[in-house]
């Protein structure tokens, strides 16, 4: 097994466990900083939405300012689709292109970080799916912690993605991000030493 994909919830914890697959020699490709870059100014996404969505969505510097357009597009499921029509491909293009890159390296596992994965439909791209699980109250406490929000906007939020009880059933493994950093690196090793050994995993928790 060579090319895997990491997803998981919004504040589950995934850069964690992408930062831990990294110490062990894993290449990551990370779609989230994919979708900066293509709303970088000079790029042609960043136009495109500015027209669709106007100046209240960039700051002073004309950058693109990510929470207000969250703000606009967690509100409107409509609105999300459009900026999903409008990034989506590109970053597709930039992923494949590092997927190639980094598949040409002697790295041990390449990792797709890919937050919507299972939403997308792209998990038949990797040879297997790596879920980051929280249970959904914890989920809930962590992203109101973690971005200063009501607890009201992060369901809003959460209700945007797939239910992190429903992609568990569709992971090949998962790591359980419930409870303390420790828990998760032991974790995280075992299901390291299983890929690395070609050892089958068995459809369940690391």
């Amino acid at each position: 097994m060579r090319l895997i994909g990491l997803t998981g919830g919004i504040a589950t914890g995934k850069s964690t466990v992408a930062r831990m697959l990294a110490a062990r020699g894993a290449a990551i490709v990370d779609a989230d900083l994919l979708a900066r870059e293509v709303v970088e100014p000079g790029e042609p996404a960043l136009g495109e939405i500015r027209a669709e969505f106007g100046d209240s969505v960039l700051d002073a510097e004309g950058r693109l300012d990510r929470a207000a357009l969250g703000r606009v597009v967690f509100a409107d499921s409509a609105r999300r689709r459009r900026l999903e029509e409008i990034t989506h491909p590109r970053i597709v293009a930039r992923m494949q292109e590092r997927i190639a890159d980094a598949l040409a390296t002697a790295a041990a596992l390449v990792v797709v970080d890919i937050p919507l994965l299972l939403e997308g439909g792209r998990a038949s791209m990797v040879e297997g799916v790596l879920l980051v699980y929280v249970e959904p109250l914890t989920q809930l406490r962590r992203l109101v912690e973690r971005d200063r929000i009501s607890e009201d906007e992060a369901r809003r939020r959460l209700a945007a993605q797939m239910p992190i009880d429903e992609k568990r059933g569709l992971a090949t493994w998962v790591v359980d991000n419930s409870g303390s950093v420790a828990d998760t690196e032991a974790q995280v090793d075992r299901w390291w030493s299983a890929v690395v050994s070609a050892q089958p995993l068995r459809r369940e928790e690391a």
